[in-house]
This record gives structure tokens, C-alpha cells and sequence, in this order.
């Protein structure tokens, strides 16, 4: 699975073609602008809600909901996988690191942060459970744990 890789700048003035070409040529694909400007106290509106994204999940495209993210979840079936088989967090983060999963901030997985997983793994577990995909994957844990 690739990486990816995100980077965010301040700009202090307007962005010129050239500097979208420049960006662009060096391999980077504009993803999201951001626009900011100074309003009067009058005309302020009440503030936006800022949530944690719950990991699995991305803001879709229109961003008004929300999506799956597709690497998230794999590495949320995989932890679950490998929880289920009674593995000690160190494995599960070892073979979570081994795959390519990084966390959503691109650092390696560790004990800590797949302990700081189980939460998110509670609260997606029911749709987990139904998931095509975790069938699939509970039927072969079952015949390695029999067999």
C-alpha cells in the first residue's frame, strides 16, 4: 500500500500559477483550499463544531459527511483480527507496522497506540461483525484456532 504523504502551508498573499505548477511538478496534487477573511462581530455566525474524525473515517469529498477511509479500516480489521486471536498489542502493532498501516498522524503503530485504538474498536465493532470482508476473516481465524 503506498504512503501518503501531506503537507499544509500559510500563505500570506494570493498563489500564483506558477507556484501551483511548481507544487505540481514536484509531484504534489492540490487536495483542499481553506479561505479565511475578518468579519465584524455582527456578522459572525455561530461557530462551527469541531469533532475528532473518528479514525476509519475521512470527511467526504463534499464535505458535509463523512466517508470510510479505506486504509483505516483495514487496519481496523486487521487489529480486530488479531485481538480476537488473543495476540499481545506489541504483536498486533508489529504486524500493523509490518504491513505499511502507520496511525493517522504517519507514525509506526506501538502498544500504546493500538491500546488507544480499542475505544474505536468497541464503537465499530457491531458493523464490523456483519462486514463481508470480517466473514471472511472470522471463518479462517476459527479453523486456525481448531486446527
Amino acid at each position: 500500500m503506498p504512503k501518503v504523504e501531506r503537507m499544509r502551508e500559510a500563505w500570506s498573499g494570493p498563489v500564483t500559477d506558477e507556484q501551483l505548477e511548481q507544487k505540481a511538478r514536484a509531484g504534489w496534487k492540490l487536495q483542499a483550499v481553506e479561505w479565511v477573511r475578518e468579519v465584524e462581530a455582527e456578522e459572525k455566525e455561530a461557530p462551527l463544531l469541531r469533532e475528532h474524525v473518528p479514525f476509519g473515517l475521512q470527511v467526504a469529498g463534499d464535505c458535509v459527511h463523512l466517508e470510510e477511509n479505506r486504509a483505516e479500516r483495514d487496519a481496523l480489521l486487521m487489529m480486530m483480527e488479531r485481538i480476537v486471536e488473543d495476540q499481545p498489542l506489541s504483536q498486533v502493532a508489529s504486524e500493523l507496522n509490518r504491513q505499511g498501516f502507520r496511525t493517522r498522524h504517519g507514525s509506526p503503530w506501538s502498544p500504546v497506540s493500538v491500546f488507544e485504538m480499542l475505544p474505536r474498536l468497541i464503537q465499530v465493532g457491531p458493523q464490523v461483525f456483519i462486514h463481508e470482508q470480517w466473514v471472511a476473516r472470522r471463518s479462517r481465524i476459527l479453523n486456525a484456532v481448531r486446527g
